[in-house]
């Protein structure tokens, strides 16, 4: 009874759209996660002062789960916005009127154009991998500030210094981790495994490459340590939103 309740209403709210572009659930699913990124943010160090491996897998949750529901929202306004106009106002009143038999694939355009529904598994999906990050991240730029300390006549050089180890080393490494436990979270064998290598391991490097040295040279130079991890989370919500339709796209 009440998963068919539920199921109903997740229903009605995937139907709903703001201004008939922004699907409803999306957006209330994105305010809760920032109004939690607002609360965190404000005791932030305080939490971080008692336990800042467990603030560092929270925030990074969080935020992982931001960059998905972002994506997720790209996705659906896309969808969303490539359905005619007429076509689209026909295929909500058929999809209002009979409910318990929505139109056939292709038909009316509804089957064919309706955006996907708020995916909550891969929500999760990418707020685990967040989480169970955070203590590898937290070791790692543990080992950068102790290894390539900053210098007070040159701390620049050290800071590039940094910049080169984590992205030749760890940027590799992360998105292995990546890319493997999403697909064996997905349900994906050695073989799914290994397509996703092939497709988009390689392009999605590349692009770290272009987007994260620049990203890091600030973070190392500029940012206190303690919030160098929640710095690049917050930076990573437009990079893990990428990730999340490159990762979607190759499902597809």
């Amino acid at each position: 009874m009440f998963s068919t309740t539920r199921r109903r209403v997740l229903d009605g709210l995937n139907r709903r759209y703001i201004y008939g572009r922004l699907p409803l659930l999306h957006t209330i699913i994105f305010m809760i996660e920032m109004a939690a990124t607002a609360r965190l943010a404000a005791k932030f160090n305080s939490y971080y002062a008692e336990k800042p491996v467990l603030t560092t897998m929270v925030t990074n949750a969080i935020l992982g789960g931001v960059a998905d529901t972002v994506a997720q929202l790209i996705t659906a306004f896309r969808a969303r916005t490539g359905v005619r106009r007429g076509d689209d106002f026909i295929a909500i009143e058929i999809h209002d009127l009979e409910k318990e038999k929505p139109p056939a694939v292709g038909e009316l355009g509804h089957a064919k154009h309706t955006p996907p529904p708020f995916d909550f598994e891969r929500l999760i999906r990418f707020m685990s991998y967040g989480f169970f990050m955070a203590p590898i991240q937290f070791q790692w730029f543990g080992f950068l500030s102790r290894t390539f300390p900053l210098a007070k006549k040159n701390p620049t050089f050290s800071a590039l210094k940094r910049v080169a180890c984590d992205q030749l080393l760890f940027a590799p490494f992360g998105l292995v981790c990546f890319f493997s436990y999403m697909t064996i979270a997905e349900g994906g064998g050695k073989r799914a495994l290994t397509r996703k290598f092939q497709d988009v391991y390689l392009p999605t490097l590349k692009a770290n490459f272009v987007l994260w040295p620049a990203v890091q040279v600030l973070n190392f130079r500029v940012v206190p340590i303690q919030f160098q991890i929640p710095f690049v989370s917050s930076v990573g919500i437009a990079w893990t939103a990428y990730l999340s339709l490159t990762n979607s796209a190759e499902e597809e």
